[in-house]
C-alpha cells in the first residue's frame, strides 16, 4: 500500500468509526448512518478526481445548511419529538451533513484537520449518550485510527516541506550511506506498513499513563452523564395518588428498572427481600393515596458521606445494597426495607411520615447509590404477645371508606374466627393464608366497577398484587388493625456472572405492612398467591451471553461512568488497608528472621558473615574485570574509528585556524572543503563525512594519505 493510501484509508477509517460510536450511542438513525457510509464510499472513488467539488461550491452548501438545521429542529418538535431529544438529534444532523461535504470536496490540509474535529465532535456527542460498556471499543478503536491518521498527515507535510536532496550533503555521493539511501528512495511507501504498530503502541503508552490519572482525580460533582430523550414514562404506581390496576400495567412490561448488588448475595432470596419504593396510607375506594400527614418530609443530614434516616440495635441483621437505578421520571429511591444509611451523590435526600425515600428528579440519567438496612423484624412469639393500644396517631392507619361492601369486614371476621386468631399477628397470618390459598393469580384486570375491592373479593376471585395487598390492607383495617400498603419491587432475577439482581417492570409488587406498638415496628405481609412472586429464569445460551454482557454493562457504568468521589474514597480505602497489611506481613516476617538470627551464636555470625563478605568481594572482582574487558573491547572496536576522524578532522581545523581561515555556521564540512580550493582538504573531509556520518572504518592506505594531506597543508605557505 502506497504512504498516500495509507493515508487517505486512515482518515476515512476515524471518521466511519466516529459515526459508529454516534450510531451504536443512539444519536443517529441506522438510516441516515447507511446514507453517510454510502457517501463515504462516493467520496473514496472520487478522491483525486476533477468530479470533487470546489471549495466554494463546499462553503455555499455549508453556509445553507444552517438555515436547514433550524428546519430540521422545527420538524422534529412537530412530529413530537422527546424535548430531551430535539437538539441531540438535530446536532446530530448538522454534523454528518457538514462532513458529508467535507468528505464530497477537494480537500487541503485545513479541510483534513476540519473531518478531524467533527469525528472528535461526533465521539463526544456519543459519550455523552452512551451508557454501554460497547462505546469502550469504539473509543479504543477511535483513538487507534486518530494516532495513525495524525502521525501520517504529519509525515505528509513533512515530505511537502522538505526535499531529500538537502539531507544528502554531509557525504559524499560515493558513499555507501549515500547510495543506501538512493536506493530506498523509491521503496519510501514501504514504511507505511510499521505505522499501525507504532499507532498500536501509543495508544498502549496512554492508557498506562490514563489508567492511573482517571482514578486518582478529583472528582467534582456528579458522576452520571445525561442523555437525551427522557426516562420510563410509563413508570406509574409510583406517585403520591395510584389507581387501582396501575401496577399491572406496569407488570405488563420488561423494560429494565435497576440493578441491585447485595454485599451478601446469597441472603437475598433467604430473607425474602423485597425493594421498597412507596408507602401509601388512605383508601378512597378505587385507589391509594397519601394522606397529608403522609407528605409531610424530613430532610436529612449527611455525616461522613452518608444521609443518616434511622438507627438500630440488631448490627447482625444489616443489609447493604449498591442499586444502579435506570433513568425514571419518578423521584423514588428503591431499598430494602427500614433504611437506616443512604450514600449518594444527591443534593439532598427527605423521607415522608411513612419511610419512603426521595430525592432529586432523574428522569435523564442513571443514578448509583448504596443503602444500608436493617431487615431483621421481630420474632412472631413477640408479636403475638403486642396487645398494646395504639395512639391517637395511628387511628388513620385503621380508617376505611364508609361506603365499604358490608360483606368485607363480615368476610374478615369469619376468617379470623375461623382460624382461631387472638391477637394481631394470628389475625393478619389468616388473611394473608386465606387470600393465597384459595383466590388466583391473574394479569388480566377483570375486577371493576363502582367497588372493585367487593368484585375481586365475591365475584372474580382472581387478580395481581395490587388486588391482594389491598384487600388484604382494608380486611385487617376493619377489624381494627393497622396496615398500610407498600408498592415496590420483587428481588428480580440473578445474574451470577454480575453478582446482582436485574429488576424489570414486570417485577413490581405491592404487599401489605402491619404495625405493631409495642416493638414500634411495620411487619411485612405478603398475600399474593406464589404464583405471583415467582422469578422467571432465563436458561440457554443467550441467556448466560445476555448475562455477561450485563455484567460487563455494570462494571462498565460502576467503575466508569459512575466512578464519583465516593467510589474514589473506597478505592483509596482500599489500597491503604492493603497497604497497611503488607506492612503488617512484612513486620511479622523481619521479626521471624530477627529472632531466628538471635538464636544463632554470636560465633556462629561472624563466620556467616565472614563468609558472605568472601563471596561478595570474589563476585565483585570478577564482576569488574569482565567488564573492563568489554569497555576494552567496545573502546578499541568502535569508537577508534570516531576519535580518529575527531582528531585528524580537528588538527585540519586547527591548521586552518592559524592561517585565518574558519568555516560559517551555515556551511556543511563539504562545502567549506570545497571552498578553500584545496584537494587536500577536501580528500580529509570526505574520509571525515565517511567516518563520523558513515560508520565506517579506514584503511591503512586512507590513514596515510590523511597524514600526507596533513603534512603537505602544513609545508605549504599561507594562503
Amino acid at each position: 500500500m502506497s504512504f498516500a493510501t495509507y493515508f487517505k484509508a486512515s482518515s476515512y477509517a476515524m471518521i466511519a468509526v466516529a459515526m459508529l460510536a454516534l450510531m451504536l450511542a443512539g444519536g443517529l438513525h441506522l438510516a441516515l448512518a447507511t446514507v453517510f457510509a454510502a457517501v463515504m464510499v462516493v467520496a473514496w472513488n472520487l478522491e483525486g478526481t476533477k468530479w470533487q467539488l470546489s471549495e466554494r461550491v463546499g462553503l455555499a452548501i455549508v453556509l445553507l445548511s444552517i438555515p436547514l438545521f433550524l428546519l430540521d429542529w422545527k420538524y422534529q418538535r412537530a412530529i413530537g419529538e422527546a424535548p430531551g431529544r430535539l437538539g441531540v438529534n438535530a446536532l446530530a444532523h448538522l454534523i454528518v451533513f457538514l462532513a458529508a461535504i467535507k468528505l464530497l470536496q477537494v480537500k487541503s490540509d485545513r479541510d483534513w484537520v476540519f473531518l478531524y474535529l467533527i469525528s472528535f465532535f461526533e465521539l463526544l456527542l456519543a459519550a455523552g449518550l452512551s451508557f454501554s460498556p460497547v462505546f469502550l471499543g469504539t473509543l479504543t478503536l477511535y483513538l487507534l485510527c486518530a494516532l495513525s491518521t495524525v502521525i501520517a498527515f504529519e509525515i505528509r507535510k513533512a515530505q511537502r516541506g522538505v526535499k531529500p536532496a538537502e539531507t544528502r550533503l554531509l557525504v559524499p555521493p560515493d558513499s555507501s550511506v549515500f547510495r543506501k539511501l538512493v536506493g530506498t528512495r523509491g521503496k519510501r511507501d514501504i514504511e507505511a506498513s510499521r505505522l499501525p504498530l507504532v499507532a498500536a503502541s501509543m495508544l498502549v503508552f496512554i492508557f498506562i499513563l490514563a489508567l492511573p490519572l482517571f482514578f486518582v482525580a478529583p472528582r467534582a460533582g456528579s458522576a452520571v452523564i445525561s442523555r437525551g430523550g427522557a426516562g420510563l414514562t410509563n413508570f406509574i404506581g409510583f406517585s403520591e395518588s395510584v389507581r387501582l390496576g396501575e401496577i399491572g400495567d406496569l407488570k405488563q412490561n420488561n423494560q429494565l428498572v435497576m440493578r441491585v448488588r447485595l454485599e451478601d448475595p446469597s441472603s437475598g432470596p433467604e430473607r425474602g427481600l423485597k425493594w421498597r419504593g412507596l408507602a401509601l396510607d388512605e383508601f378512597a375506594g378505587r385507589a391509594w393515596k397519601k394522606s397529608s400527614e403522609a407528605r409531610r418530609t424530613d430532610q436529612k443530614t449527611i455525616e461522613r458521606g452518608y444521609f443518616h434516616l434511622g438507627t438500630t440495635e440488631a448490627l447482625r441483621g444489616l443489609t447493604t445494597q449498591t442499586v444502579f437505578l435506570e433513568p425514571l421520571n419518578s423521584t423514588v429511591l428503591f431499598a430494602a426495607p427500614r433504611a437506616l444509611a443512604i450514600q449518594g451523590d444527591f443534593p439532598f435526600v427527605r423521607v415522608d411520615s411513612e419511610g419512603s425515600i426521595q430525592s432529586r428528579p432523574h428522569d435523564l440519567d442513571r443514578i448509583m447509590y448504596t443503602v444500608i438496612s436493617d431487615t431483621t423484624e421481630p420474632d412472631p412469639e413477640t408479636l403475638r404477645r403486642d396487645m398494646r393500644p395504639y395512639s391517637a396517631t395511628v387511628e388513620r392507619y385503621k380508617e376505611y371508606p364508609q361506603t365499604l361492601d358490608r360483606r368485607v369486614p363480615d368476610y374478615a371476621r369469619a376468617t379470623i374466627l375461623n382460624a382461631g386468631a387472638r391477637n394481631r399477628y394470628d389475625a393478619a397470618k389468616a388473611i394473608e393464608t386465606e387470600l393465597s390459598n384459595n383466590y388466583g393469580y391473574s394479569l388480566q384486570m377483570r375486577a371493576g366497577g363502582a367497588d372493585p375491592l367487593s368484585d375481586f373479593l365475591f365475584n372474580i376471585r382472581a387478580g395481581h398484587c395490587e388486588y391482594f395487598s389491598t384487600a388484604m390492607a382494608v380486611m385487617l383495617r376493619t377489624q381494627g388493625v393497622a396496615t398500610r400498603v407498600v408498592n415496590g419491587f420483587l428481588p428480580g432475577e440473578y445474574n451470577e456472572a454480575a453478582g446482582a439482581y436485574t429488576v424489570r417492570q414486570s417485577d413490581a409488587h405491592s404487599w401489605v405492612e402491619v404495625y405493631f406498638p409495642e416493638t414500634n415496628s411495620w411487619v411485612t405481609f405478603d398475600p399474593t398467591p406464589a404464583a405471583g412472586r415467582v422469578e422467571p429464569q432465563s436458561v440457554g445460551l443467550a441467556a448466560q451471553l445476555g448475562k455477561y454482557a450485563e455484567a460487563l454493562e455494570l462494571i462498565w457504568f460502576q467503575y466508569v461512568v459512575g466512578y464519583d468521589k465516593q467510589e474514589q474514597r473506597y478505592l483509596a480505602t482500599s489500597v491503604r488497608n492493603r497497604a497497611f497489611d503488607y506492612r503488617r506481613i512484612a513486620s511479622e516476617v523481619f521479626e521471624s528472621i530477627k529472632e531466628m538470627v538471635s538464636a544463632v551464636s554470636s560465633k556462629g555470625i561472624f563466620l556467616a558473615l565472614g563468609l558472605i563478605t568472601v563471596l561478595v568481594t570474589i563476585i565483585f572482582v570478577r564482576v569488574l574485570r569482565l567488564g573492563w574487558r568489554r569497555g576494552l573491547t567496545i573502546s578499541r572496536g568502535t569508537r577508534e574509528p570516531e576519535i580518529g576522524a575527531v582528531e585528524f578532522y580537528q588538527r585540519l581545523m586547527d591548521l586552518l585556524a592559524q592561517r585565518g581561515v574558519s568555516r560559517v555556521r551555515d556551511q556543511t564540512p563539504l562545502e567549506f572543503a570545497a571552498s578553500l580550493g584545496s584537494r587536500e582538504a577536501l580528500t580529509i573531509t570526505r574520509l571525515y563525512n565517511r567516518v563520523r556520518f558513515g560508520s565506517q572504518k579506514l584503511s591503512a592506505a586512507e590513514l596515510r594519505e590523511i597524514d600526507q594531506a596533513l603534512l603537505d597543508l602544513e609545508g605549504t605557505e599561507k594562503p
